[in-house]
């Protein structure tokens, strides 16, 4: 099999990351489940030494610049973690309609889950410059604009744009500049 160009090959250089939720579904306009993601984060970034250059939630997918000793593993425990404690809100909350979706879609050779919350991948990219980290936080931080979602980044509530605007954010992140 060929070496796909998505693959996290150096886990201790800086990655752009992708996640998505299965059919798109619009989980993240509820601010409950945005703070499992956050929470997650913070917990790594403490235990796991993840460092976070920059990131932005939107309502059914979120990117995020992040390095890692082991950034597959963090990876991977994020994904697990947030699905489990998202899927556990959405019983509690009775959201039968998004987990319907969830079941439905799970794909077929998940045979330990009756869910599935996150797409498989996170189409990771290794930032190999500064020029190309610019490039990445300025698209995480612009995505909410081009989508007209809000006039200026820093507007956006789930986005580090306002770390980088001198702005208090919603999670510590290391700034890059």
């Amino acid at each position: 099999m060929g070496r796909s160009r998505y693959t996290i090959t150096e886990p201790d250089k800086p990655h752009f990351l992708t996640c998505t939720l299965m059919e798109w579904l619009p989980l993240f306009i509820r601010p409950y489940i945005v703070d499992h993601l956050l929470n997650c984060w913070r917990y790594q970034q403490t235990h796991q030494d993840l460092k976070l250059y920059g990131y932005v939630v939107l309502e059914n997918h979120l990117h995020f610049v992040a390095e890692a000793p082991d950034l597959n593993k963090c990876l991977s425990q994020f994904k697990s973690f947030t699905a489990r404690q998202i899927l556990d809100d959405l019983q509690s909350k009775g959201a039968e309609r998004a987990l319907q979706r969830l079941r439905f879609s799970k794909r077929a050779h998940k045979k330990d889950r009756v869910y599935q919350l996150w797409q498989e991948g996170s189409h990771a990219e290794m930032l190999y410059s500064e020029t190309v980290m610019r490039q990445k936080l300025d698209y995480i931080h612009y995505n909410p604009v081009k989508r007209g979602y809000v006039d200026l980044p820093e507007q956006w509530r789930y986005s580090s744009a306002r770390n980088y605007a001198g702005m208090e954010g919603l999670i510590e992140i290391q700034r890059w500049f």
